[in-house]
């Protein structure tokens, strides 16, 4: 496409069932964020919308689960996620929702065209029917094994192992959702979008249209698809909760989420134009208009083969030019679970770190996982603060605007003659839009936040290399010149640091005493590539305030803390406990012999990794055990360790060594391994436990 008349910009909606973590924001909303405010700042014409996807299954269960309506549901998580997305600071045009009248009615009309055109096929077929719920199991109602890679906990829509798509009946061994029963079969009628009629055209125009600007990760996963060959997939689906089928025939069905969410960009756009009086068609039926999908990696395929088919089959709506999705983000190790709260909210963020709203912005951009799962750490969180935001930029920053008001009372000085050195780094300046609207427009937001540190740091090299603090008393003239350079480098960063840290920016604009509207000291990103002078001599700037501020060990250690306690409650609500094993007499019992013993010796088993060898004083003799306890214990820690053995356990052979008994162990609450030990130091060796 030649330059662009607009841009179009989506995110994917997120849904009502939850609180928005940081694997959404990393995924998503903060690499689409950036690049609606970048093109804003090239001057471009942007709409960028989303909002909250109110229909789907997780929906109704969550409803179910916490015994209130759906309606309830969505109102109470979009109130949520509408104010976190708000004070985070990103920066949609429009953030609407799917329960509202205009999406019902644009998502109403979009259905009844292609109906009405024929581009649905209406077929009756055997779905899963749970008798004890009385309704049928659509995708999050069931779960099975999948069929392609054997994930015993797979949707019956999609396999979160594998992003394999699939119908609820393709699952191997079904249970419904809801109550856990074997489903049945039962004849029900649907209507179907027959994807596998657009397969040539998807291959044509993503594979082969699309190969050298799409990222390797889409079209892997596009081609995969396709390669298994696309099958009719339903639009409408048994349920109470939704979009009523507006055909006849069609009584207490609704339209598929899948369907009905990505028209919400459509609706999104619609509610826009009504509120700013705007026409809406030219962003979304222009062919001079960039269409851009922001998604997850699980939402591949819903905006590369099926929204993509079903603009198609309406006919005057454009396609998407890319869609730049991300991979997942991991958190300390393991993956997000919004079902298990093992996530960092972003409303309990903002309310844990006022004020911080760009720190999270650029840890999570600088550990963006754009080409593979990656992993968020509180750890790397505060030295991202620490050594870059606070020593690099904000070092600079300081030091810029502390010796601006000290030699100059903050005015602007005027420059005497620019050495050789004062002339590469503004024209180093100038270079700098371009670098980073090189990564920017390539998607690759990690290497952008990165270039745009590197400016900070051209500036810190420069301040230490010219030392102005030292010439000062002997050369004034030359830290005149010194300073305006600095200042420029600082006026640069104000304006390319807005799409990474908007808050940054309005913070710095206001020590620059730029946020004002002058047009001598206002710069748009063009404009620091083309203007000699970013900020003009005799300008008065503010004092300094600290842009960013360190995070202490204590309040990362909080965080953390906060992650182990809920993994310790994940784990004792998932801890199964054996089930009690046949009885026995008491003659049976004190055959039993158990002593107390001492471990005198111990050395690992050679080619394992649980097995240690000891050498144990058990009163009677001293005797070889072997025990599965490396992973747990180091041979130093466990020698001299009381210890209660039972010492009458026929001999066995582990690894051609001889055990001769079997020491007792237990579990902690927190899972791990401990010695059963006998109450008192008193106790000796050999002595019996009854």
């Amino acid at each position: 496409m030649s330059t662009p008349k607009r841009y179009t910009l989506t995110a994917a909606l997120p849904y009502t069932n939850g609180p928005v973590h940081i694997g959404h924001l990393s995924g998503v909303y903060i690499p689409a964020d950036i690049y609606a405010r970048y093109l804003r700042q090239k001057g471009k014409d942007v709409l960028f919308v989303c909002g909250s996807d109110e229909h789907g299954v997780p929906i109704t269960l969550r409803a179910k689960k916490e015994g209130v309506t759906p309606q309830q549901v969505v109102d109470k998580y979009h109130a949520i996620i509408k104010k976190s997305f708000k004070d985070f600071g990103i920066s949609f045009d429009n953030y609407s929702r799917t329960s509202a009248k205009i999406h019902h009615e644009t998502a109403s009309e979009f259905f009844k065209e292609l109906y009405e055109n024929g581009k649905f096929i209406e077929e009756t077929s055997a779905q899963l029917y749970d008798a004890q719920a009385n309704q049928f199991l659509a995708d999050r109602f069931v779960i099975g094994t999948c069929p392609k890679c054997g994930y015993e906990e797979s949707y019956g829509d999609q396999c979160e192992k594998c992003g394999t798509i699939h119908n609820a009946t393709d699952l191997i061994n079904p249970k419904s959702a809801i109550t856990g029963n074997v489903p049945s079969l039962k004849e029900t009628k649907h209507w179907y979008l027959p994807l596998n009629e657009y397969e040539t055209w998807l291959r044509e125009w993503i594979v082969e249209g699309h190969k050298n600007d799409w990222k390797t990760n889409v079209l892997g996963q596009v081609k995969s698809w396709l390669d298994d060959g696309l099958r009719p997939r339903a639009v409408t689906r048994d349920l109470d909760w939704g979009i009523p089928v507006p055909v006849k025939g069609a009584e207490n069905k609704v339209l598929y989420v899948w369907f009905d969410a990505p028209i919400g960009y459509i609706s999104a756009t619609k509610e826009w134009a009504a509120q700013t009086g705007n026409d809406w068609q030219p962003y979304w039926k222009d062919k001079e208009t960039k269409l851009v999908h922001f998604i997850g990696k699980d939402n591949i395929v819903f905006h590369c083969i099926i929204f993509p088919a079903m603009l198609k089959a309406k006919g005057d709506f454009i396609l998407p030019e890319n869609v730049p999705a991300n991979e997942f983000l991991n958190l300390e190790g393991h993956k997000i679970s919004t079902s298990k709260n093992w996530a960092v909210w972003l409303h309990e963020y903002l309310e844990d770190f006022p004020e911080k709203q760009d720190v999270l912005r650029y840890a999570l951009t600088a550990n963006a996982p754009e080409t593979k799962d990656n992993d968020f750490t509180w750890k790397d969180f505060q030295a991202r603060n620490n050594n870059e935001l606070v020593a690099i930029f904000g070092n600079f920053i300081n030091r810029v605007v502390v010796l601006t008001n000290k030699y100059y009372d903050g005015n602007v000085p005027t420059p005497s003659e620019f050495s050789e050195i004062d002339q590469e780094t503004l024209a180093m300046i100038k270079k700098y839009p371009s670098i980073i609207s090189k990564s920017i427009e390539r998607y690759r937001f990690r290497e952008a936040s990165q270039k745009l540190l590197d400016l900070a740091r051209l500036g810190n090299k420069y301040l230490a290399d010219e030392e102005p603090w030292k010439q000062i008393k002997e050369n004034p003239e030359r830290v005149q010149t010194i300073m305006f350079v600095a200042l420029q480098i600082a006026a640069a960063l104000a304006t390319l640091c807005e799409p990474f840290l908007p808050f940054t920016a309005t913070k710095l604009n206001g020590i620059l005493n730029i946020d004002n509207g002058l047009s001598t000291a206002k710069n748009t990103w063009n404009e620091i590539s083309e203007k000699n002078i970013l900020l003009p001599s005799n300008h008065k700037i503010n004092k300094a305030t600290l842009l960013f501020a360190k995070i202490e060990d204590k309040e990362v250690q909080y965080q953390i803390d906060k992650l182990i306690a809920t993994k310790t409650a994940n784990d004792q609500a998932n801890k199964t406990v054996a089930p009690q094993k046949d009885t026995i007499a008491f003659e049976d019992f004190t055959k039993l012999d158990m002593r107390v013993g001492t471990i005198l010796e111990a050395q690992k088993v050679p080619k394992t990794k649980k097995l240690l060898q000891l050498k144990v004083d058990v009163g009677i003799d001293v005797r070889t055990i072997i025990s599965g306890i490396a992973e747990s214990f180091s041979e130093e820690q466990v020698v001299g360790q009381r210890v209660t053995v039972l010492v009458n356990l026929a001999p066995r052979t582990l690894r051609g060594v001889e055990s001769q008994g079997m020491i007792l162990m237990t579990d902690t609450p927190d899972g791990k391994l401990a010695f059963v030990e006998p109450d008192s130091n008193l106790v000796q060796n050999g002595e019996q436990i009854s």
